[in-house]
């Protein structure tokens, strides 16, 4: 039975998010990526999923990896391999999620190969940059209190952006012994305590902060996020805006930025960058792999590993800086 790329890709969309439980933001990349796989085999002629072939798949990375031009005479560039490699793992998430419900007879996705992504250091700031940005995020009226809390706490969890930004104030935890984190903010954060994060997958995991981020935090629970929250129809976020809505990823990008700017850091920062920071430092520190792995929420220990890269060339770079007989 013929079966169209819009049908094949519903079906797959509604078990990534059923029975996999996928955020809204990553079941919106796999829309797009398979929207953008159904206009390519409609351009080739291919009428549906069940011609798919094994050949037809390595033709589309081919042509993913290589430029040519689009109907409007532009010429496309080539996507990075880390780009292409997204795309066809989820192409070939659905071919075989269809195979293995009986709709394909042959799951044409095996054995085609994704091309090797360049491995690339993650950009971790110095910590006197770190110090700077976050020094650069304060201010006394409500949106500087809401800002050195929300980076301070980026820095102080490794917290992904949209992980910080979807937080209520329940997901504050103070530490044990101490007092409410709603009712009685100063006492509870002030030497910090934990926040319940939830990760990709909706997986949650806990998460410690310490006293900075404790006390930034206090600073705003108290001073600012009333006054705020206010404004607008109630809201369990934590972090808001000046209308009382829930503050955007795209905000809070915006919030780092200015502070890099203020700053007058030399190197670009992104939420991200913080993330990298955190992970870097943490290893620097002596932690070892497998913690920092639980705190920033990775599946595999493979994904952390990276940053231990980081550290070995900043050793290497001390090494060579101070030891005698180093060159």
């Amino acid at each position: 039975m013929p079966l169209s790329v819009e049908e094949g890709a519903e079906r797959y969309l509604r078990h990534v998010a059923l029975e996999l439980g996928l955020s809204a933001n990553s079941r919106s990349a796999y829309r797009r990526d398979l929207v953008a796989y159904g206009a390519w085999l409609a351009e080739r002629g291919v009428p549906d999923l069940t011609c798919v072939t094994p050949e037809t798949l390595s033709e589309y990375v081919a042509d993913l990896a290589s430029p040519h031009g689009t109907p409007g005479g532009e010429i496309r560039p080539p996507l990075a391999a880390a780009s292409i490699t997204r795309r066809l793992s989820t192409v070939r998430g659905m071919h075989r999620f269809l195979f293995e419900e009986g709709l394909l007879d042959a799951h044409a996705g095996s054995g085609v190969r994704t091309p090797k992504r360049a491995q690339r250091l993650p950009k971790a700031l110095p910590l006197a940059d770190i110090e700077a940005l976050l020094q650069a995020a304060g201010g006394d009226d409500p949106v500087g209190l809401r800002d050195r809390a929300l980076l301070e706490l980026l820095y102080a969890s490794g917290a992904r952006v949209s992980e910080v930004t979807a937080l209520d104030v329940d997901d504050l935890l103070a530490a044990p012994g101490t007092a409410d984190a709603v009712e009685d903010p100063d006492t509870a954060l002030g030497s910090g305590g934990f926040v319940q994060v939830t990760g990709k997958g909706s997986k949650q995991r806990i998460v410690p902060y310490g006293s900075y981020a404790g006390r930034a935090l206090a600073a705003y629970l108290v001073r600012a996020r009333p006054a705020m929250a206010a404004r607008g129809a109630g809201t369990p976020a934590l972090f808001v805006g000046p209308r009382g809505a829930r503050l955007s990823r795209q905000s809070a990008w915006l919030v780092i930025k200015a502070a890099a700017e203020r700053a007058e850091l030399s190197q670009e920062v992104s939420p991200h960058t913080l993330r990298h920071s955190f992970a870097t430092h943490l290893l620097a520190g002596g932690a070892d792999v497998r913690t920092v792995q639980e705190l920033l929420g990775h599946a595999s220990v493979t994904t952390t590993q990276i940053y231990t890269q980081v550290t070995a060339d900043t050793l290497r770079e001390h090494y060579l800086l101070a030891h005698p007989r180093a060159k």
